[in-house]
């Protein structure tokens, strides 16, 4: 079990690691993703979010990033919306150097029901957006990857992923999401997608809800998309565990290792 800890990224938030979960996370050897929201971003002080930095790379453990995604939209037509989405991960920015995570996580943000009739306008402010955030990661060695959410299927962000390929920006196949919200089977995504995947989310669901339940108690079948995966890429991507619950922990890790494809 040790060496498939080493291997994945475990979800957590800023404010959590700041109010005891870093105390784990060091104890466990275990390697954060960590999620920023407008109150950690506004609130949360620099000696505080050092002292963090300063332990995780202390001890060696590897660090991604989520960014913030709450109510931005870097495809709208609204500047003024547009300006929010920069402000934010602006703040984030700053923080990439006492970090250095490997990628930066961030939401596509495309929901037909919204944006398809802009749809042309939403695809260039959002290809100019990531194109010049991935420029400004890549001096710190972090990539950043394209989360999809609400997208009924792989077709809603191929335009998007092809369009900023040349620029290093991946995809976060977030197979809970896929199996949820998708109207295609996370193996659709696959096929279609697999070869822009630099990072996956895994948790599960009883294809419903975003449930985030541990790998192995929803209905996802997570071996075959894993296995195809694997046969796609030299590397497998990177492995986040993007449960809620620090008790969950230990079942998605069984859970997981019954699904690979080999050991790590």
């Amino acid at each position: 079990m040790e060496a498939l800890i080493a291997a994945v990224q475990v979800h957590t938030s800023l404010r959590r690691l700041l109010a005891g979960d870093l105390e784990h996370f060091l104890g466990r050897r275990l390697n954060p993703e960590i999620a920023f929201d407008a109150e950690a971003l506004d609130g949360c002080g620099a000696e505080a979010v050092s002292r963090v930095a300063g332990a995780l790379r202390g001890a060696g453990l590897r660090v991604s990033f989520h960014g913030p995604f709450v109510d931005l939209a870097v495809g709208s037509s609204d500047p003024a919306v547009r300006a929010v989405a920069a402000r934010r991960f602006e703040q984030l920015l700053a923080l990439v150097p006492l970090f250095r995570p490997v990628t930066l996580v961030a939401h596509a943000g495309y929901d037909w029901r919204r944006h398809e009739y802009f749809r042309p306008v939403w695809m260039e402010h959002s290809v100019r957006f990531w194109s010049q955030l991935a420029a400004r990661l890549a001096p710190f060695g972090c990539r950043l990857v394209l989360e999809n959410v609400f997208e009924r299927g792989p077709e809603e962000m191929a335009e998007l992923l092809a369009r900023l390929a040349a620029d290093g920006v991946g995809l976060c196949l977030d197979v809970g999401h896929a199996a949820a919200f998708g109207e295609e089977p996370p193996a659709g995504w696959v096929e279609r997608l697999g070869r822009f995947v630099g990072e996956l989310h895994l948790h599960d669901n009883g294809g419903r809800r975003d449930e985030h339940l541990p790998v192995g108690r929803g209905r996802i079948e997570f071996g075959p998309l894993l296995a195809r995966l694997w046969a796609m890429h030299r590397k497998p991507p990177l492995m986040t565990l993007e449960i809620h619950r620090r008790g969950d922990l230990e079942e998605s890790l069984t859970g997981l290792a019954r699904v690979l494809p080999r050991p790590l």
